[in-house]
């Protein structure tokens, strides 16, 4: 049974301008302890319920209707609890498209998330970098605030019954925050005076949250012009000495950003272990990374060499912190263990620690689903799967990307040649002045193995609908096209090819391939009658020594338009002379659109409806092959797809296998 406290949590932001608040609290006796739990979901992106949209399928390993457990879990362990969500929430899943894009809900009726979620009852919620993706008037549409931007309905619509806070982003017309920039959640606990004796108090927590800067990068069509952005170390200083002017006990940071331990910039993506040293925040939860912290018993985990950060109990730079995993495979926890001193709530640091709890102790040990979740969005759950079933043709070979890594595009070409196509009708229809210039396409994979042997597009030769489109493009990006030249182009493959490691051909010792550092959709595959070569034995940046357009080598200044999306164009990715200033074209069209209607036109695909991988690695004479990992049983799927030199040499019995590869 699902509890919702909902009129506490509403009430509690009622006081959240208010004076006082200290209370009983306030008059506590030296000595008094408490143990209070912080709950925290992070980068859901749609997850409401264990189903996998692309496949059709039950997938046990995500959804917040298995986290819902946990949370039950928890709040029967310790009642002395506040659940907070950290972003990235609304966007991410076949079921968010087609509330957002297909069939737009209307202003009277709740996304089917946020009704989840309202049913589990959360405290509050900070917004993430995709929330933006559908624009500001969807954005202000669900979450139930107006924002003061053009394009965006004044009108008041269905949002969370939870209140959401936004310390670090402003409406450029009026200057004010899009939401509330501090809040105050206050609820009784109960607490242990010296004596043992058991007590009722109200605890105030004053939250803050923040959005990752880079929103004006990535988000540059929708964003531009309408929004402002602080440094997140900027906003918590901001805003700190008003929250703490509350009365508060605790300042929490629900902050959607990982970690980065470098020179802190007011545009950093993940500045919290700059935030974390912020005097006056007590906590910080964490998101955005899609990984977990901490996360000390994977002996590969960065955290472990991170300074000032402690893997094993939870503490970035002396201060509690979780990051509860992604898409709602498990619940960030940090158990505070509180003690009156001088007067207020200070954190007991030697038994304070933090963890997260996975939904799946192992591969097929996970628990099971809060049965309320799916009854609760069932009616949008069969419209979405209605919808993803829509036939718009057929493919007589696979689509998959498995071997992504390598430059295989039977995936990514279909990608590539359907940004191709359109851009070239745009330039014949909007641009004819730049007819003259050659006009390539890149792509990248959004599913290559980071979330486990399911995380690969995988489209079987037979029907193309909607959803093998989605499987293919995973997010709404739109369509976007920047003009370059040949030094950009070279330094755009250069970027790519840090997805590798530099192998050294005299070692005896297997090496691994890929740089995990480097995420899958910074790999882009260039083409349109382009052809490249990697040097894996050369260092960073010294690597494309070979790179030819119509079988001619590519001249520094030689002009090109590339064909890709919204992100990459205004800069996503650090590319050298890409930063939105060459951007010729920038559509609401959504990337995956432009795929279906090329699907559509080509309603039987053949391999020749794709070019060739336009990517080829120079021999490397290796003593020892190199190593990578993709889902096990596809070494036959990479011959046929013309990537030689690929082996299977172990399977690891979870859908996993290590290949080898000899460029």
């Amino acid at each position: 049974m699902l509890r919702a406290p909902l009129l506490l949590t509403l009430a509690a932001v009622l006081t959240a301008c208010a004076s006082g608040g200290g209370g009983k609290s306030s008059r506590l006796n030296e000595g008094t302890r408490a143990d209070v739990m912080l709950l925290e979901t992070t980068d859901l992106h749609a997850n409401v319920l264990s189903f996998d949209y692309f496949k059709g399928a039950i997938d046990p390993s995500l959804g917040l209707e298995r986290v819902a457990t946990l949370i039950r879990e928890a709040r029967r362990e310790n009642p002395n609890n506040f659940l907070f969500d950290d972003g990235d929430t609304i966007q991410g899943t076949a079921l968010s498209d087609y509330q957002a894009l297909a069939q737009r809900l209307p202003c009277t009726q709740k996304l089917a998330t946020y009704k989840a979620m309202d049913a589990i009852g959360y405290d509050a919620g900070a917004i993430g970098n995709h929330e933006f993706n559908y624009g500001l008037d969807f954005l202000a549409q669900v979450t139930g605030t107006p924002i003061a931007a053009d394009g965006v309905s004044p009108q008041r619509c269905q949002g969370p019954a939870f209140p959401l806070v936004l310390s670090n982003v402003f409406a450029t017309r009026d200057g004010k925050p899009l939401y509330r920039p501090w809040l105050v959640v206050e609820k009784p606990i109960t607490a242990y005076t010296p004596d043992g004796s058991a007590i009722r108090v109200p605890l105030r927590v004053g939250v803050l949250g923040f959005a990752p800067p880079p929103i004006l990068k990535w988000d540059k069509r929708n964003l531009e012009g309408k929004v402002s952005v602080l440094g997140v170390v900027e906003a918590a200083q901001k805003y700190l000495p008003e929250l703490r002017a509350q009365n508060v006990d605790l300042v929490v940071a629900v902050s959607h950003g990982g970690l980065n331990p470098g020179p802190y910039s007011a545009d950093m993506e993940n500045a919290n272990w700059h935030l974390a040293a912020v005097d006056g925040i007590d906590a910080i939860l964490l998101g955005h990374s899609h990984d977990t912290f901490p996360n000390a018993n994977n002996p590969k985990s960065r955290f472990n060499t991170m300074p000032e950060v402690d893997n094993k109990r939870g503490f970035v730079r002396g201060t509690p912190a979780v990051m509860g995993s992604f898409w709602g495979k498990g619940l960030g926890v940090i158990k505070l263990a509180l003690v009156r001193q001088d007067g207020r709530w200070q954190i007991v640091k030697d038994k304070t620690y933090s963890e997260v709890r996975a939904i799946c102790a192992k591969e097929a040990e996970c628990v099971a689903p809060d049965a309320e979740i799916a009854k609760i969005v069932d009616t949008e759950h069969r419209a979405t799967m209605a919808w993803v079933d829509t036939t718009i043709g057929q493919t007589e070979f696979q689509l998959s990307t498995y071997f992504a890594d390598l430059g295989e595009v039977s995936a990514l070409g279909v990608i590539n040649a359907a940004q191709r196509t359109h851009v070239e009708q745009w330039i014949r229809s909007e641009r004819p002045d730049l007819a003259a210039i050659p006009v390539l396409s890149a792509a990248a994979a959004f599913k290559a193995g980071f979330a486990g042997p399911e995380d690969y597009s995988d489209v079987k030769p037979g029907k193309l609908t909607i959803k093998s489109a989605a499987d293919l493009y995973l997010y709404p990006n739109t369509i976007a096209a920047v003009k370059i030249n040949g030094t950009t182009l070279k330094g755009w493959l250069e970027k790519s090819a840090e997805r590798f490691n530099r192998l050294d051909p005299q070692s005896e010792q297997a090496q691994a391939l890929i740089n995990t550092r480097v995420p899958t959709y910074n790999f882009d595959v260039i083409q349109g009658r382009l052809a490249y070569t990697i040097d894996l034995s050369r260092a960073p940046g010294e690597r494309i020594v070979k790179l030819e357009h119509a079988g001619k080598p590519v001249e520094p200044a030689q002009p090109f338009i590339v064909a890709t999306n919204n992100y990459r164009a205004s800069g996503s990715g650090s590319i050298p002379g890409l930063d939105g200033s060459n951007i010729v074209m920038s559509e609401e069209t959504t990337n995956r659109d432009v795929v279906i209607t090329w699907l559509k036109a080509h309603p039987t695909l053949t391999r020749d409806a794709i070019e060739a991988s336009p990517l080829r690695f120079a021999p490397l004479k290796l003593r020892t092959p190199a190593t990578f990992r993709s889902r096990s049983g596809q070494a036959d799927l990479a011959k046929a797809n013309g990537i030689a030199g690929v082996r299977e040499i172990q399977d690891h019995g979870d859908g996993t296998a290590t290949y080898s590869f000899s460029p």
